[in-house]
């Protein structure tokens, strides 16, 4: 029974975030809050924490089996994929604006721009040129190793979060494809969404 509302309570909280970035909603909203609408980052922050925290408690509670550690040369393995999502977060976070996605940038200008950049225009440089989403990788590589011990309550944490990601991706594209139009599809041509592999085809001389 544990499992079952530990599965409900997250997919509860994926769905719920979500639906409150959806295109359809930001669209409605901006259009009937106006003005006001400058403070939906920093309320969509706030509410996404807030409601993620009871959820972090009582996932806690939950363990059950251990299912899976890393450990031996694993751990090698673990550090490695640890600092390459680092990496991801830090080089991303140089190409992102994140007072935009704190949400105070948009109370500063009153207006909100798509891409997390200063400009709102579309970046294809630096980490930005090897995948269009380098936070989502980072993050889903994140959920996989950064505990040590893997429970059945962290395997069915960690499954949830991924597809949720991996969803939210496919979300996010269709959303800057809505904005940007065709100078986002030139962008998707380009360079792979998640897994580098465009990047590491043109590296290799590849077709």
């Amino acid at each position: 029974m544990q499992y079952i509302l530990l599965t409900i309570l997250w997919i509860l909280w994926c769905t719920i975030h979500s639906l409150l970035i959806s295109l359809l909603v930001t669209t409605y909203l901006e259009i009937k809050l106006g003005i006001q609408y400058r403070f939906y980052r920093l309320f969509y922050n706030f509410i996404s924490i807030v409601t993620l925290i009871p959820i972090l408690l009582y996932s806690h509670r939950v363990q059950g089996a251990l299912i899976y550690t890393w450990e031996g040369n694993l751990i090698i393995i673990q550090f490695i994929l640890f600092m390459f999502a680092f990496i991801l977060f830090l080089t991303g976070a140089r190409k992102y604006d994140i007072m935009q996605f704190l949400g105070i940038r948009q109370i500063q200008s009153g207006r909100s721009h798509a891409p997390l950049t200063d400009s709102g225009k579309i970046d294809m440089t630096g980490v930005l040129g090897v995948t269009r989403h380098p936070w989502y990788l980072g993050a889903i590589i994140l959920i996989w190793v950064f505990n040590k011990d893997i429970y059945l309550s962290t395997l069915i944490i960690n499954i949830i979060l991924t597809i949720y990601l991996i969803v939210g991706t496919y979300l996010e594209e269709r959303k800057l494809l809505a904005i940007c139009g065709e100078r986002y599809r030139n962008y998707q041509e380009k360079v792979s969404m998640l897994l580098p592999i465009k990047w590491v085809k043109v590296k290799l001389n590849l077709k």
